[in-house]
């Protein structure tokens, strides 16, 4: 009889090791792999919400604020739309050529950009279309010239083909970086609305979706557009990143295990009871 009992007492401590271990274990496990996944860029600019009724419950869809076209003239002299880049992630900001202060390292920065995603990597050859496209607005259209901003963009070393300088209406340019863009939304600098001064780059989609704003002068930054568009490039998940674990996560899985281990220690303690019955 004392035997019994050790021997049940031990399968009861079995049964509350199993069940509570292995939820630990588990949650362990998917947090650690949580960590290591790879995060794609979020959505930005949410339009609206709409509620809607799936399987009995009510669930909330996010629609996002698609980029409209515009149409202006770069710096070859053609004629371009936002809508004409296909299948391209797209990477915008603002300059203007007689700036002194930002715009030249903004631009220096941008054509670094430009080159490290290129295909091929091969400096003798002619390198072969940008799997990004590039776009800069002149904020300053009036003295900002087809030809101004042909010069300009030699100076640098622009790919004509895969960046763009833009120039054209003002009107255009300033209500798609506020209208559009929403740059002042998501600026640590204040934004004069009279004249568009940013050192923001903003990252679109391939489906014209904001998908991050970076800081353009500052390194750190710089690197997590690199990355960030090197994730967007491999990945077909065009949602937003899903969420990491937390503790609420381990207390579920810990409340999972003590019940498990509850209701399993009263079935072996009664199936005990019945046999010495």
């Amino acid at each position: 009889m004392v035997f019994f009992e050790i021997i049940m007492n031990k399968r009861a401590l079995l049964v509350v090791s199993v069940t509570v271990l292995i939820p630990i274990l588990c949650y362990f496990l998917v947090k650690s792999y949580g960590e290591n996944a790879v995060i794609v860029p979020r959505h930005y600019l949410p339009d609206t919400v709409i509620s809607r009724t799936e399987n009995g419950k009510m669930t909330d869809d996010t629609i996002w604020h698609k980029v409209a076209n515009i149409t202006l003239v770069n710096q070859l002299g053609d004629t371009v739309s936002l809508y004409d880049i296909k299948d391209k992630l797209i990477v915008l900001d603002f300059f203007f050529t007689s700036c002194a202060s930002i715009c030249p390292s903004l631009t220096n920065n941008m054509a670094k950009l430009q080159r490290s995603f290129v295909k091929g990597g091969d400096p003798m050859r002619q390198p072969e279309p940008s799997i990004a496209q590039f776009i800069s607005f002149t904020v300053d259209p009036e003295r900002d010239s087809v030809s101004r901003l042909r010069d300009y963009a030699d100076r640098f070393g622009v790919n004509h083909d895969s960046w763009w300088m833009l120039t054209g209406s003002k009107d255009s340019i300033y209500k798609f970086a506020f209208e559009q863009l929403k740059v002042d939304q998501f600026s640590t600098e204040k934004i004069d609305s009279d004249f568009v001064h940013t050192s923001r780059f903003v990252l679109l989609d391939k489906n014209f979706y904001v998908r991050g704003y970076y800081n353009g002068l500052d390194s750190v930054s710089l690197g997590k557009l690199a990355k960030d568009i090197g994730i967007m490039m491999l990945s077909k998940d065009d949602n937003p990143e899903d969420p990491a674990f937390d503790p609420v996560s381990l207390l579920i899985f810990l409340a999972l295990a003590v019940f498990i281990a509850v209701a399993g220690t009263s079935l072996l303690f009664r199936k005990k009871k019945e046999k010495e019955n």
